[in-house]
C-alpha cells in the first residue's frame, strides 16, 4: 500500500459497536483511543493486559475471555487487530474485508485496509498523521506540528463564528523569548489584540493581516486611554464573538490592573482568561545579573511602585526594594528611604529598556544615584533595585564591595561592561 492510495478522513464513532481483537498493549492503546471517541468497545482475546482488565472492570468495555472467532465481526462498525500472531490478525482482516467492515492489521500494515494514525490534540484541533506506515517518523511529524501550534508557530485561530472570550496575557519584559508557551499560542488565535505599549511587541508583527491590533498603551502621567475605556473595549469585543488577548508587558497581575479587567468581564459575563507572564520586577534585575534575593544578602523582596509606599517595606539593605516606573521619583524615594534610615551607601541599580537591545545599566548608591540618573538621562521603562544584592551584578565595579562607589554606564549596547 503506497501513501497515495490513502483517503484520509475522521471517523464518528459515537455509541457504534467496534471490535478489538488482542489483548496486549497496543490492544489496550487502541481500545483506551476508541474509547475516548465514544465507541462501544468489545475486546476479544484469551488473556488480557492488565490495562483492558482495568477498563473491563471499570465496565468501560466488554472482554470476551476466548479466541476470535469470525461471527465476531458481525455488526460492528470497526476492526482493530493487534494479537501478535500474523495468522489471527490476517484472519480477522479478511472476514472484515468480506463483511466490508474497514479494519486495522497491526501485523501487517501493506495489508491493512486502514492505518491507525500518530494522533494529538492542541485546543479543539486534533493532529492525525500517517507516515508510509513508519510509525516512529508520523510520531515524530505529529510531535512538530503539535509543538508549533502549542508555541503559535502555526495559526490556532478559528474561522468560524464562536463565542466570544478575552484572554489576559503577560507578555513578559519585552522579549519575544519570555512570553509563555500558552500566551503565545492564545496570541496566534486572537481576532483582536488589545496592546499595551511594554511587552513583546514584535509578536504583533507576525500576526495575520485581518487581525486587529487596539493600542492602549500608557505611560507615566499620560494615560491616552483610561483604564474604564480599557475595560469597555474588552467587553465590547468579546461580545461581537471576538476572541480578545489583551497583550501586557510583564504580569496582568503585577502592577498591572488584570484584576480589574478581569472583573469587569465577568461582570458582564465575559469568560475570562489570565495567562500569567514573567515579571519585570524579578526578570529586569536578573538581565542585569541581579537576584532579587541571595543567599547572605537578602532574604526576600518588595515590589512597589511609588515613594509614598517606601514608609511600609523594610529599610535594610538586606531586604531588596525593587521600584518600578520610579525614575521620576527617584530622588524623593532615595530621600524617603534615607529618612526611613537606609544608609547612604546603600547599592542602587536601574536597568532600562530590560532585555532589549539597548538595555542600559546604571549603578551607584542611594546616595549618589539621582544625580547619576539625572546626569545619564535614565528614563522609563526602568526598574530600580535597591539593596545588597546589587553587588552580585557582573555590572558592579570591582571596587564595590569593600568601598562606596558611584558609577554610571555609557549610552552602549546590551550588557557592555560598566565603566568608573
Amino acid at each position: 500500500m503506497a501513501i497515495q492510495d490513502i483517503y484520509p478522513t475522521a471517523l464518528r464513532l459515537l455509541g457504534r459497536p467496534v471490535l478489538v481483537v488482542g489483548g496486549g498493549p497496543v490492544a489496550a492503546r487502541r481500545a483506551k483511543g476508541l474509547l475516548d471517541a465514544g465507541a462501544v468497545v468489545t475486546v476479544v482475546a484469551p488473556v488480557a493486559s492488565p490495562a483492558l482488565q482495568e477498563m473491563a472492570d471499570a465496565g468501560l468495555l466488554t472482554w470476551a475471555a476466548r479466541p476470535y472467532d469470525t461471527k465476531d465481526v458481525d455488526g460492528v462498525w470497526f476492526v482493530q487487530t493487534a494479537t501478535g500472531d500474523p495468522e489471527v490478525d490476517a484472519r480477522v482482516s479478511a472476514d472484515a474485508e468480506a463483511q466490508r467492515v474497514w479494519c486495522v492489521n497491526a501485523s501487517n500494515h501493506e495489508a491493512s485496509a486502514a492505518w491507525t494514525p500518530a494522533v494529538a490534540e492542541v485546543d479543539d484541533v486534533k493532529i492525525a498523521v500517517n507516515a508510509g506506515g513508519d510509525p516512529r517518523r508520523a510520531m515524530a511529524v505529529r510531535d512538530a506540528v503539535a509543538t508549533a501550534l502549542e508555541t503559535g508557530d502555526l495559526p490556532l485561530r478559528r474561522r468560524r463564528a464562536h463565542r466570544g472570550s478575552v484572554a489576559l496575557v503577560g507578555g513578559g519584559p519585552g522579549d519575544t523569548g519570555l512570553i509563555t508557551v500558552k500566551g503565545r499560542r492564545l496570541l496566534g488565535q486572537a481576532d483582536v489584540v488589545v496592546a499595551d505599549r511594554l511587552g513583546p511587541r514584535e509578536l504583533l508583527n507576525e500576526l495575520a493581516p485581518d487581525v486587529r491590533v487596539i493600542e492602549v498603551g500608557k505611560t507615566p502621567g499620560h494615560h491616552p486611554v483610561p483604564q474604564a475605556d480599557i475595560n469597555r473595549i474588552l467587553v465590547e469585543e468579546a461580545q461581537q464573538g471576538h476572541r480578545v488577548v489583551r497583550l501586557k508587558g510583564g504580569d496582568p497581575y503585577v502592577l498591572g490592573r488584570g484584576g480589574e479587567e478581569a472583573e469587569y468581564c465577568r461582570r458582564h459575563g465575559i469568560e475570562v482568561e489570565v495567562v500569567s507572564g514573567v515579571t519585570s520586577a524579578i526578570s529586569v534585575p536578573a538581565a542585569a545579573g541581579i537576584p532579587v534575593t541571595h543567599r547572605g544578602l537578602a532574604k526576600g523582596f518588595s515590589v512597589v511602585t511609588g515613594h509614598e509606599e517606601l514608609s511600609e517595606v523594610p529599610a535594610r539593605a538586606d531586604h531588596t526594594i525593587v521600584l518600578l516606573m520610579g525614575v521620576g521619583q527617584l530622588r524623593e524615594s532615595a530621600s524617603a528611604l534615607g529618612e526611613a534610615g537606609l544608609p547612604a551607601c546603600t547599592p542602587v541599580g536601574i536597568v532600562e529598556n530590560g532585555y532589549l537591545p539597548n538595555q542600559r545599566v546604571t549603578i551607584g548608591t542611594l546616595g549618589s544615584i539621582a544625580d547619576q540618573a539625572d546626569a545619564a538621562g535614565v528614563a522609563n521603562p526602568a526598574v530600580i533595585v535597591i539593596g545588597d544584592v546589587v553587588r552580585v551584578s557582573p555590572f558592579a565595579p570591582s571596587h564595590f564591595k569593600t568601598a562606596d562607589y558611584s558609577t554610571t554606564t555609557p549610552n552602549s549596547p546590551r550588557k557592555t561592561v560598566l565603566t568608573t
